[in-house]
Order: C-alpha cells, then sequence, then structure tokens
C-alpha cells in the first residue's frame, strides 16, 4: 500500500506499478537472463522464421496500426521461435507445400510488454493473455497463422479475419461454407501432426507443445539479431 501511495505522489500510473509487480513475480527473462539461458539449453534460442522456413510468408499485424489495438506494436515486421517450435513449424509447411498451400505467420515470439499492452485494451483472457501468466507467445512457442494458396498468392478463405473476436472465430464453432471449413479443418489437422494445438477461442492461434521449460521473454525484435 505504501508502494502504491508513494507512486500516486510521483505520478506514475498505477497500472504500470501493477504490471511491474507481476513481471517481478513471473520471472520475466530481458535480453542477458535469455543469452544465459541459451547458453545452459542452447535448444531455446529464437530463430528467425522467415530465414529458416522455405516458402514462408510473412504479415506482421503488430507491425502496423492494421490491428485491434490500431497502434504499431512492434518496431520490426519480423517472427520468431525458439528452435523446437521452428523445426515443428517446418514439418508443417512441407505437408501443406504438398497441398499447394504456403503458411502466412500473422505474429509469433511476442515481447511480454506486449502483451500487457493487450490486457490493458482488453482485459478478456478469452482473448488476449493475462500479465499473470504471460502467453505462450512470450515463451516463443505460439504461431498466428493462416494459409495461402501458392498459385494464386490469396489467403484460403477461413471462418474470420484475424483476430476477431466473434464466436464464428472460435476453433469448433460452426461453419456452413463447405470450402472453409475444408480449410480451417486441414490448417488443424496438419499442425496438430506437427505437435501444435488450436487455442480454442481462435482458429489461426496455434500452442506447440513441447515448450515446458521455456521462459516468459521481453526482448524487442531488434534485439535478437
Amino acid at each position: 500500500m505504501k508502494q502504491i501511495k508513494f507512486a500516486m505522489i510521483l505520478g506514475i500510473p498505477l497500472f504500470a506499478l501493477v504490471s511491474q509487480t507481476i513481471e517481478n513475480k513471473l520471472n520475466v527473462l530481458d535480453r542477458t537472463a535469455y543469452e544465459l539461458s541459451v547458453k545452459k539449453v542452447p535448444n531455446k534460442k529464437l530463430i528467425n522464421l522467415e530465414q529458416n522456413i522455405p516458402s514462408v510468408i510473412l504479415d506482421i499485424k503488430y507491425a502496423t496500426p492494421k490491428n485491434f489495438t490500431k497502434q504499431v506494436i512492434y518496431q520490426e515486421a519480423k517472427a520468431f521461435a525458439r528452435i523446437p517450435v521452428a523445426e515443428a513449424l517446418t514439418r508443417a509447411q512441407n505437408e501443406f507445400l504438398k497441398l499447394g498451400y504456403s503458411i502466412k505467420i500473422f505474429d509469433a515470439y511476442r515481447p511480454y510488454s506486449a502483451t500487457v499492452k493487450f490486457f490493458e485494451i482488453i482485459g478478456d483472457t478469452r482473448y488476449v493473455a493475462s500479465p499473470k501468466t504471460g502467453s505462450r507467445h512470450n515463451k516463443g512457442c505460439a504461431i498466428d497463422l493462416t494459409l495461402v494458396d501458392t498459385k494464386t498468392k490469396k489467403e484460403l478463405p477461413m471462418p474470420t479475419e484475424y483476430d476477431s473476436f466473434r464466436k464464428e472465430a472460435w476453433a469448433e464453432a460452426p461453419v456452413s461454407d463447405p470450402e472453409i471449413l475444408k480449410n480451417r479443418t486441414t490448417l488443424i489437422q496438419v499442425l496438430s501432426n506437427s505437435g501444435f494445438k488450436v487455442n480454442k477461442s481462435e482458429w489461426w492461434h496455434f500452442d506447440y507443445q513441447g515448450c515446458a521449460g521455456f521462459e516468459v521473454l521481453d526482448i524487442p525484435f531488434e534485439e535478437l539479431e
């Protein structure tokens, strides 16, 4: 209580103070701590997905104002993930390419500070992670994506647009259009076979299932390369 009163006297936003307290309890790693972690376990390294996955396409929404926050969150339009996640995504991409499709990534590793901002704006844990726990995006083991036809270069029709908060975006929501249902089913099945699990309220969000031991990180993209 004394800390909060003191912060108010200094004019420090209460939300910022609470976020810092949560971050301290959560053990969020900065760049230095992350690099030490990688030295101990090399597989924890975040790698550039565009440079390591053949034919993958990037459409990083949070590097533009064209997202639900209407703000530019990332200073660079890049996508990173831990090594095992990238390897699993490569396997999925190879399967999609056989079908004439390619992965288009909307978001991958997300710095913890972005999650705090998202929660401040939305505050609904069905759609954004709580700062108390962080998200698998913060751990570098979640990917937001869709599929593109490799011939037409167009996105396959899906139930909703990216980052929709409508019930139609839920992974098991009823779909009347057979083409859209086929596309969503293909997306989920191939990624499930590659070690990912779809988020129940977001057809585009896939969590890698082998991320035990990966820490929450708060490192800007520009500090990763």
